[in-house]
């Protein structure tokens, strides 16, 4: 018969203890070591943050475009009900560069002739200034302070040798203007090309995570690039009907420069809030060189316009868009202002947008879901 084995279990023999030198002697780095180490840690980092830096203008121009594209992929795909999506990508692409090319036939041309006439006309208007009843009223309460000043302004304009001295202001001005069409021209290249492979890209987004997430993280994006587009989409409308209405009225009131004004009211409604306020404080003081009346009057209509678009136009068009709060679109301005510029802030509020979604479809089912702590015990909250 078969003896039937039995296992033996023996108690573990204490290991010897390591003698307090080895382990010092194990952990012990050299400092000239440690010292390279850190130097290089320290030139790596500044290496990246100096091609960061470098990359911001561009990084910048690809959220641009893509945020763009996200906001005409709706149209997209309204077009795509009828037509195949090829078809739907080009009605869409050759609607876009015919608005493009339309705005600068038809803005180009009245803001460099009203840019001319307020050139030529400029003495004229600080004398009319100067003759005005309430610049005398001013002037009578304030000192000469303000007669000075407009003397001065007067004395400038009208002395044809200072325009030599002002030469590289205008050569600045002009590789300003050449450095934002190039700009313009890339976004809108870069636009056309995301909305194209827009569902390329997002596919390829979705390989990157695991198979069994691929399901919840494709529809997270579904949510995220559809609330994004009609955001960005609805911003744009918003911007649009203000620089239509802007151009209207401030034509109407005869402000000086009205195109150029209903340019600056629409670039500023791309930022809600901060960009609607600030251009109407721009505008309202601009119109103070026709009249006091027309800066008032001025004031007065977008000061309306504001309280409409907040309580009317804006339910109405931005609801089905993801609710951005008020601080927050403040603060994504402000800080994508400061990091970009004006293209900064506008991508900055589609960015926290983003994450306003992703928090919302994501961390809070997250955290809600959480009833029972680490240890198992069921926490029940008591009156």
């Amino acid at each position: 018969m078969r003896r039937r084995s039995t296992a033996v279990t023996t108690a573990e023999q204490p290991r010897p203890a390591s003698k307090p030198g080895r382990q010092s002697q194990a952990w012990k780095i050299n400092p000239f070591t440690f010292g390279l180490l850190g130097a290089l840690g320290v030139l790596v980092a500044l290496l990246i943050g100096g091609m960061v830096g470098q990359l911001a203008t561009v990084l910048v121009y690809i959220g641009v475009a893509l945020f763009l594209a996200l906001g005409l992929d709706p149209l997209v795909a309204l077009i795509e009900r009828r037509l195949p999506r090829p078809a739907a990508v080009t009605i869409v692409v050759a609607s876009v560069l015919l608005v493009f090319a339309g705005i600068i036939v038809a803005i180009v041309p009245i803001l460099v002739e009203q840019i001319t006439n307020l050139i030529d006309d400029g003495p004229q208007m600080v004398a009319d200034i100067t003759a005005s009843a309430w610049f005398k009223d001013m002037s009578a309460q304030f000192g000469t302070v303000f007669q000075d000043a407009a003397d001065g302004v007067l004395s400038f304009l009208q002395d044809p040798g200072n325009f030599a001295n002002i030469s590289g202001g205008v050569l600045a001005v002009g590789v300003g203007i050449a450095g934002g069409f190039t700009a313009v021209t890339i976004v809108l290249i870069l636009t056309l090309y995301f909305m194209a492979s827009l569902r390329g890209i997002k596919r390829t987004a979705v390989r990157f995570v695991p198979a069994y997430q691929r399901s919840r993280f494709s529809g997270l994006l579904e949510d995220v690039s559809g609330a994004v587009g009609r955001y960005v989409i609805g911003q744009a409308s918003l911007a649009l009907i203000n620089g239509v209405l802007s151009l209207i009225f401030l034509s109407i009131i005869q402000a000086p420069v009205p195109a150029l004004l209903a340019l600056l009211a629409f670039i500023g409604s791309l930022i809600p809030l901060v960009g609607t306020l600030s251009a109407s404080i721009v505008i309202s003081l601009i119109c103070l060189i026709a009249a006091p009346q027309t800066a008032l009057i001025a004031a007065i209509y977008y000061l309306v316009y504001m309280q409409i678009e907040a309580y009317v136009l804006s339910p109405r068009i931005m609801s089905r868009a993801v609710a951005v709060p008020g601080a927050v679109v403040v603060i994504a301005a402000v800080g994508g202002g400061a990091l970009g510029g004006i293209l900064g802030a506008l991508v900055a509020i589609p960015v926290a947008a983003s994450v306003i979604i992703i928090i919302q479809k994501v961390t809070f089912p997250a955290q809600d879901g959480k009833i029972v702590p680490p240890d198992g015990d069921l926490i029940v909250s008591t009156p």
